[in-house]
């Protein structure tokens, strides 16, 4: 490391609900405090999901205050590689060994070639790489917790998730349900560093919405199980029977229930007018400018990042209340939070929203307000400064 980087002050100490107390400022302006930082990723891809947006976002702010980055992938050839390799960012694919033990040891030989001051983990399931080769090179490491513990821990075998979740020193997390969820198994409160999702705010912008008499309803994610496509399917069917404006939707995202999902809005009568499939959306930005209402439907989160991005496009959201969307949706001013899987609370609620013009506009523009104060992009060095400050100390 090249400079005096962080000074070794004391942590900001942690309230009952798991915020750190302070503000989040650094000691020194955060390009100061980033410049000549050695940060070696370790990601399990590069698609065009949340977790690989943001770390998108935190080479880019890291880049710029001058830290010197590398990326080790367990993936190749995927969205995100070319956009991070422009940035200057090297990529290395690390998982062409199918097994772990294989991958883990090309990446201790990748990390010990330029050996850095930290290791950081960008997915829940590469934890365990970034752990034991911390501990094999003698580096510091930070995991990720990017969804709500529990369903993280469901996903992976008992042991590896485990281990996934008390291995690292650090744990970087998204979302206030995962700060929750991590001490509920646990893990200690001050290992927890709370890095909160952004936003490309001058990228994703409101746009001037005409009226035109049809409403258009926005699913976007990934086409699994947890994030319930096949309940906005529903829904739409629903508002569709049940408002006098006409109502249609899109579904943005590709996954392994596209095939069931695009039977199942067959079956509903949605077909061939009434819904839109777009596999692969390379601009969300001007996704969200076509569309009136997000409708998220998830059984489980993190931080959605399609709430955020919505709200900095001037859209109101209905959510229902899983993982972190509650942190994310002001209830009544920036959109409406409903139970989980629930078909009439969210068609009622999306009925509300056709209905009122002016209640969607208002409350867009609160939207937009909440994600500049709490979650703009141009924050993201001074929430990554005081992280790596709380870890090299």
């Amino acid at each position: 490391m090249t400079s005096d980087l962080l000074p070794p002050t004391p942590g900001p100490q942690m309230t009952s609900d798991l915020r750190p107390q302070t503000s989040l400022r650094c000691p020194r302006p955060p390009a100061e405090a980033l410049r000549g930082l050695r940060i070696c990723f370790i990601t399990g891809t590069l698609g065009q999901g949340g977790a690989e947006r943001q770390l998108f976002y935190m080479l880019r702010a890291l880049h710029a205050a001058g830290a010197t980055l590398r990326v080790l992938c367990l993936t190749q050839g995927e969205f995100w590689e070319e956009p991070i390799r422009a940035l200057g960012v090297p990529v290395t694919w690390v998982g062409r060994n199918s097994s772990r033990l294989g991958r883990l040891w090309r990446i201790v030989k990748e990390i010990n070639r330029d050996r850095p001051d930290l290791i950081q983990s960008s997915h829940f399931y590469t934890n365990l790489y970034a752990v034991v080769a911390g501990r094999v090179l003698g580096l510091r490491e930070v995991g990720a917790i990017r969804a709500d513990v529990f369903n993280e821990l469901k996903e992976n075998h008992p042991l590896f998730g485990r281990l996934c979740l008390s291995g690292p020193r650090w744990l970087a997390v998204n979302s206030q349900v995962g700060l929750r969820n991590a001490a509920s198994k646990g893990v200690k409160p001050a290992q927890c560093l709370f890095l909160p999702n952004v936003v490309d705010t001058d990228h994703f912008t409101p746009a001037t919405r005409q009226q035109t008499g049809t409403t258009r309803l926005l699913f976007a994610g990934r086409l699994a199980k947890e994030k319930r496509a096949d309940l906005f399917l529903d829904v739409l069917a629903e508002t569709r029977r049940m408002s006098p404006m006409t109502v249609q939707g899109v579904v943005a995202g590709d996954g392994p229930l596209l095939r069931a999902l695009q039977e199942r809005a067959g079956q509903l009568g949605l077909l061939p007018t009434g819904v839109e499939f777009r596999r692969s959306v390379s601009d969300m930005a001007a996704l969200y400018r076509e569309v009136d209402i997000l409708v998220l439907t998830s059984d489980w989160e993190g931080t959605p990042n399609v709430i955020l991005e919505a709200g900095a496009s001037g859209l109101p959201v209905v959510a229902t209340r899983a993982g972190g969307a509650p942190d994310v949706v002001r209830d009544g001013e920036t959109g409406f939070l409903c139970d989980c899987g629930g078909v009439p609370g969210l068609t009622s609620t999306v009925l509300r929203l056709i209905g009122d013009g002016e209640l969607r506009s208002r409350m867009g523009g609160q939207g937009r307000r909440f994600v500049e104060e709490g979650h703009a992009s141009l924050r993201l060095a001074q929430f990554l400064a005081e992280i790596y400050r709380r870890v090299l100390a």
